[in-house]
């Protein structure tokens, strides 16, 4: 099993990927303005390859809640201020964090691999990318949701998911992308409750599909303040206690703010329950 596309291969089931977070925003929940620099961003994309990252995932537009939205062209002119540098600068495996899809395209055109999809939707025009660009493409649920709205879901948070993952899996493979391609994203905090967040978290052994990677992304979410009571920095020990779960369940990415630390706790989880 492998989640695999341009310029990258994973093999599943023998380590947790370690996906590192590269928010070029203001306003992003927890970093916003730290990196809003092209050249502070290379800095920390290249501290946290040294961490052991494998993927740096860039994001021009923040999802926290009570966020702004910005338009594709406003986006677009972000990471063009960003990705060509990064991509030059580094040899990482870049991974696009947009649903717009002349952002993906300009990403996977100068240097990205993977377009980390937030949308929860198929989208034509994304998926015309990942068929063209054979790149790696993230789907992410939020049952039409997002960080300040909840569905009401007809049955259990759990089976909503799996029903999405599904459907996602059948139109891609009908549409002629290759199942090596994707990889799915429980969606923490997009649509949910956090007594929803938590039951994902506890289930995710069973949310992951043979055939696909499965990415969990938490770090430092209000999943973990709402459970832990902490702020800031202190969210760091919630999120590593819950993607030592996550990992446990078997999932394949960790999508992270911390990477040293991450990396650590996920080396020790994965001599336990992978071998």
């Amino acid at each position: 099993m492998i989640f695999s596309g341009k310029n990258f291969t994973f093999e599943l089931g023998k380590k947790t990927y370690i996906m590192g977070i590269l928010n070029v925003t203001e306003d992003s929940f927890f970093d916003g303005g730290k990196y809003n620099s092209p050249k502070k961003a290379v800095v920390h994309a290249k501290k946290m390859l040294n961490e052991g990252a494998d993927i740096i995932d860039i994001g021009a537009h923040s999802t926290r809640p009570n966020h702004t939205v910005i338009t594709e062209e406003e986006e677009l002119n972000i990471i063009k201020q960003y990705l060509p540098l990064l991509s030059v600068e580094t040899n990482a495996i870049i991974s696009i964090d947009t649903f717009y899809p002349r952002v993906a395209e300009y990403a996977l055109k100068n240097g990205a691999s993977i377009i980390n999809d937030v949308s929860g939707v198929f989208n034509l025009q994304i998926a015309k990318l990942v068929k063209e660009y054979n790149c790696g493409w993230i789907i992410m649920h939020t049952g039409g949701g997002d960080a300040n709205t909840v569905p009401d879901y007809k049955t259990s948070i759990t089976k909503d998911v799996l029903s999405f993952f599904d459907s996602m899996l059948e139109q891609c493979t009908e549409f002629g992308i290759n199942k090596k391609q994707l990889c799915f994203d429980l969606g923490i905090g997009f649509g949910k409750t956090h007594e929803q967040n938590i039951e994902l978290i506890n289930n995710i052994h069973k949310l992951k599909k043979k055939d696909n990677a499965l990415l969990t992304a938490l770090s430092m979410k209000r999943v973990i303040k709402n459970s832990t009571g902490a702020e800031g920095e202190d969210l760091l020990y919630g999120t590593i206690s819950a993607n030592t779960l996550a990992i446990s369940g078997g999932t394949d990415i960790i999508r992270v703010h911390n990477v040293k630390e991450n990396v650590l706790a996920a080396k020790m989880a994965d001599s336990i329950v992978r071998g």
